[in-house]
């Protein structure tokens, strides 16, 4: 394990991380999801006549996860052209089935073409027809998680996959108040923290390892030097974890962390110098009454 200790954010989404996940995005002081998804319900239908130029829309998402806030989009595309045909980019082959099965009920005319598969490490998409533009979706302020090099090696991925004149939709989260970001990530009912532990809950699984999660606490601060919310597990006292699958022990010292995640915030107009400098041209950004979120729509070059 690195120095000072790190996990990879994406061991958080096993089966239980995923539905800890989802249960999140409901609980009161996450305001991401239902800001983002106000502004989505507000603009759905000038997001796809932007995007199309006449033309069909064909739809594709980024760790699409279960799909709810993308509902409104396809409902505006199969209101406007009768058949829209959505691709869902994720990890989780489980997660994918059940977003087919809710949509394909739910929204008469969405045809779902599921995808396993890394957008990270680059992005195959199926051919689109003649008379089709494609709307990369890319929602939930996921991109924050990556260091900003990162993130925009992987918008260039997503560029090199895209056709001149199809179009990238990028959420992404806005400085704020410290107090409303860091209880967005440490709730009263301590579900951010669950979803936190699970980690350590996965490697024991995984790697036969003997973490106690609860000897772990979990730890949320707002890091503005680096304009980033952090999460930390940390050890309530001296301790060793054995990792057979890796043939590791780690030490830990009494209030030593864990690295869990990050969650990089925007200032206004950072993300169109973002998708810019990944071979973007911005069109057009979105954001709540309070600016606490924002949503921008770019032209692939």
């Amino acid at each position: 394990m690195s120095q000072p200790k790190r996990l990879p954010s994406w061991l958080f989404y096993d089966t239980a991380g995923s539905r800890l996940f989802e249960e999140i995005t409901r609980i009161p002081e996450y305001y991401l999801t239902r800001t983002e998804r106000a502004i989505l319900e507000a603009r759905a239908r000038e997001i796809l006549s932007r995007t199309a130029g006449g033309q069909a829309v064909r739809v594709i998402e980024l760790g699409a996860g279960s799909a709810e806030k993308t509902t409104l989009l396809l409902e505006a595309a199969v209101e406007r052209q009768d058949t829209v045909f959505y691709e869902p980019v994720d990890v989780s082959a489980m997660a994918l089935i059940e977003a087919q099965m809710r949509l394909e009920a739910q929204i008469p005319g969405v045809l779902v073409c599921p995808r396993v598969e890394d957008y990270t490490k680059g992005l195959e998409l199926d051919s689109t027809l003649p008379s089709e533009r494609r709307l990369v979706l890319y929602i939930g302020s996921s991109i924050g998680n990556y260091e900003p090099a990162e993130a925009c090696g992987v918008l260039k991925h997503v560029k090199a996959a895209l056709n001149p004149g199809d179009c990238l939709l990028l959420g992404v989260d806005l400085v704020k108040e410290e107090s409303l970001l860091v209880s967005a990530y440490d709730d009263a009912a301590g579900v951010t923290a669950a979803f936190n532990r699970n980690i350590l809950v996965r490697l024991n699984r995984e790697l036969d390892a003997d973490f106690d999660p609860q000897a772990f606490e979990h730890r949320a601060v707002w890091n503005a030097d680096e304009s980033r919310m952090e999460m930390h597990l940390v050890s309530r006292m001296k301790q060793t974890v054995w990792l057979p699958g890796l043939d590791l022990r780690v030490n830990f010292f009494e209030r030593e962390s864990i690295h869990t995640e990050n969650s990089y915030k925007y200032e206004p107009g950072q993300a169109e110098a973002l998708v810019a400098t990944a071979g973007f041209a911005a069109e057009a950004t979105w954001t709540d009454p309070q600016g606490w979120f924002a949503v921008c729509l770019a032209r692939a070059e």
